[in-house]
């Protein structure tokens, strides 16, 4: 089991930028695909990006592409989500998720483990 915390989320006008991090509880994640979903009100939980166990692959939403960054430190067991140019559509609650051995998945269902989420609100 591995429990996940995410964090750095809030409220930032258009065009500002957030990073978020989650926090796993697991002494090393290098052996986890990390990913970032989102979920806003009344729409279902969405892929954002993702970073491979394997080391070196990452893949993006269409939506976030060349806006957001996804990147992991194995050794503080964490996960970034830098997030720049934040548009009011990017509003949702942002959920760390994680999955074993096995590549990047752009399904929720793919994934095991979940973290609580963590809100961002982008003002127009």
């Amino acid at each position: 089991q591995v429990q996940l915390v995410e964090s750095g989320g809030g409220l930032v006008q258009a065009g500002g930028s957030l990073r978020l991090s989650c926090a796993a509880s697991e002494r090393t994640i290098s052996t986890y695909t990390m990913a970032w979903f989102r979920q806003a009100p009344g729409k279902e939980r969405e892929f954002v990006a993702g970073s491979s166990w394997s080391g070196g692959n990452t893949y993006y939403a269409d939506s976030v592409k060349g806006r957001f960054t996804i990147s992991r430190d194995n050794a503080k067991n964490t996960v970034y989500l830098q997030m720049n140019s934040l548009k009011p559509e990017d509003t949702a609650v942002y959920y760390c998720a994680a999955r074993w051995l096995v590549g990047i998945g752009y399904g929720a269902h793919e994934y095991s483990y979940w973290g609580q989420g963590t809100q961002v609100t982008v003002s127009s």
